[in-house]
């Protein structure tokens, strides 16, 4: 079987999912890289992995390379299509051989439906990746966002072809109880947040808990990690209310070093609203052992988290903090859920099992039989539905 994946370029989310794949096909497994790496991303520390694996084909690179990529795009048994130029897989398409976009949200819910209908750029992209083919019998969807699926088939695409998917990083290896045990001997119960300082991700939301929290004499310290435009006026919020003693900004810290933070930590906050197409922090904490409270719009949380046995998903702010100060409050309920978050990461949601249940979904397709597949990466999506978003812009702390 051979498979190839077209993406923009090479990243560290993906990185560990295409080895493994390697492990399984051999060369019979290609990445398609499109475009170079952002120099903003290199700026931030990220590698250029295009350049580390012979598995990748870089399109971009000359025009052999290129040919490469349009050549697979057509003898490949199955290509899986995450970014790419419409001309590369146009042909493949035709031919309505087995292809699997690989897609979050549909921009359009992300963006406004009005907004995009007026957009004729938006919309042919839109025609052309997801509504020109539509009645092809072997185009399917690997859904990277837990409320994908219930979009799609609003708009009658990819009905009863939507797979669960995700991002699957690389697992570190811990003797949890250890860990664990280590986490509670902090003299103050540590709450650590990962994200860009911007206006989806609600950092407000952290200075609104740590506020109440204070008010109410609990004792803790918040970690806020990452970079962003909204970094200054958090940091003059902080001071403004007096929340020093218990709020640290620590700013933007390389990928290899967050997980030295949320080692420390005992909770994890995602506050980031439907806007989050994955959120890949979330795999990071529950490697790390913290305990989970995140935002239920966030698009990976439905996937990974098990409501009340590894973690907490809220719907508003009023949910957010109790379920925060419960998890302070009780220890054994803290352990259970750190414990819980570390084994359905490493045990369920891996690079490996992902590659070896995709493979397993190939096959019956190759061959017409059911998917064995159940559970998990590359078994059939639901349809996560939630009430209209409530956001928390208006939020004063």
């Amino acid at each position: 079987m051979k498979v190839t994946f077209y993406s923009n370029f090479l990243t560290h989310h993906q990185l560990s999912f295409c080895l493994e794949m390697k492990k399984i096909l051999g060369d019979n497994f290609k990445f398609v890289s499109t475009m170079r790496i952002f120099k903003w991303r290199l700026d931030l520390g990220f590698k250029d992995l295009d350049q580390e694996y012979d598995f990748v084909v870089k399109a971009y690179e000359n025009e052999e390379e290129y040919n490469l990529a349009k050549n697979l795009a057509i003898d490949s048994d199955i290509v899986i299509i995450g970014s790419t130029t419409d001309e590369l897989i146009q042909e493949r398409l035709k031919q309505d051989k087995i292809t699997f976009r690989y897609r979050a949200r549909i921009f359009i819910f992300l963006d406004g439906f009005i907004k995009t209908v007026l957009d004729k750029e938006k919309m042919q992209l839109f025609y052309n990746r997801h509504i020109k083919y539509r009645k092809n019998k072997n185009l399917y969807l690997l859904c990277a966002n837990a409320y994908g699926a219930n979009d799609f088939n609003l708009l009658g695409l990819y009905k009863n072809k939507i797979y669960k998917w995700g991002y699957f990083l690389e697992t570190n290896t811990y003797d949890i109880d250890k860990l664990i045990n280590k986490k509670e001997q902090n003299k103050k119960i540590q709450i650590i947040w990962v994200a860009r300082f911007i206006k989806w991700k609600h950092p407000e939301m952290v200075l609104r808990l740590a506020k109440n929290l204070k008010k109410q004499n609990y004792d803790f310290n918040i970690k806020m990690l990452g970079a962003g435009v909204l970094e200054e006026k958090i940091k003059k919020e902080i001071k403004k209310e007096k929340l020093e003693d218990v709020v640290q900004v620590v700013g933007q810290v390389p990928s290899e070093e967050v997980k030295n933070y949320m080692e420390d930590a005992n909770i994890f906050i995602g506050t980031s609203d439907s806007r989050e197409g994955w959120g890949a922090v979330v795999n990071e904490a529950m490697n790390a052992g913290c305990a989970i409270v995140a935002n239920r719009r966030m698009g990976s949380a439905p996937f990974l988290i098990k409501n009340g046995q590894n973690g907490y998903m809220y719907n508003n702010y009023k949910d957010f903090e109790s379920y925060v100060k419960e998890l302070i409050d009780n220890k054994e309920l803290r352990k259970s859920f750190s414990k819980n978050a570390y084994t359905y990461i490493t045990q369920e949601w891996t690079s490996s099992i992902a590659a070896k249940n995709l493979v397993k979904l190939f096959e019956s397709i190759i061959n017409g039989k059911e998917n064995d597949v159940k559970d998990g990466p590359a078994s059939k999506a639901n349809n996560y539905k939630y009430k209209k978003e409530i956001y928390y812009n208006s939020c004063s702390i």
